[in-house]
């Protein structure tokens, strides 16, 4: 088997270069919008990974339920570690979650991952207040800050605005792990770690990579 195939393990981990890691997201994201999946033995990679796991990459990305990181990329039990959270936005726990996927399993490459009509950028939009919601759309308000355009509506009900700041927010993102991590930061500095951000289309599943 090939690595695309093969259940990781430590020495297919160890041969993927952080450019091979994206490649391979690449590669199974066109065979999901193909519908060319591979079939996979899922009870065997189980007793596969029982010892150990070694994923090649960590994919943050928002918690729709459309959005599942491991079905749009294509990839099985033990290849990606797979952080989620409304508005896939970094904060102390997922960045140690990230750090602990890069600096400690060996994982090559960090993608964050917006989506198309996200309901999380829409309320940041429409600065909706409702419990523990509003504290956690605050996290995406720099992004709506950012967009500096003349664009009069700037809610929900303008798809194209909400789209901008989805944008906005995938690449402040990435900035902000960075930023925020000296872990990662001395990682990718080494070429060890490659991060990205990238846009998936819940029209037609296709994941455009920044």
């Amino acid at each position: 088997m090939n690595q695309t195939t093969l259940t990781q393990n430590k020495e297919s981990q160890t041969g993927i270069s952080p450019e091979k890691a994206i490649d391979m997201l690449k590669s199974g994201n066109e065979r999901f919008v193909t519908g060319s999946r591979i079939d996979r033995d899922y009870k065997e990679q189980v007793a596969s990974t029982t010892e150990g796991q070694w994923p090649f990459a960590a994919v943050l990305s928002c918690i729709d339920s459309r959005v599942p990181a491991e079905i749009v990329f294509d990839q099985g039990i033990g290849d990606i570690f797979s952080a989620r959270v409304a508005g896939n936005f970094v904060n102390t726990d997922i960045l140690g979650s990230l750090e602990y996927a890069c600096a400690v399993a060996g994982s090559k490459a960090i993608v964050v991952m917006g989506h198309s009509s996200c309901g999380a950028v829409k309320g940041a939009c429409d600065h909706v207040k409702l419990g523990n919601i509003t504290p956690m759309l605050d996290n995406i308000q720099p992004a709506i800050d950012a967009i500096t355009d003349e664009t009069e509506n700037r809610t929900s009900s303008n798809p194209e605005f909400v789209q901008k700041v989805a944008d906005k927010n995938v690449e402040l993102t990435v900035q902000s792990i960075l930023n925020r991590s000296e872990v990662l930061k001395e990682l990718v500095d080494a070429g060890k770690v490659k991060i990205v951000g990238a846009m998936y289309s819940t029209s037609t599943g296709k994941v455009t990579f920044m």
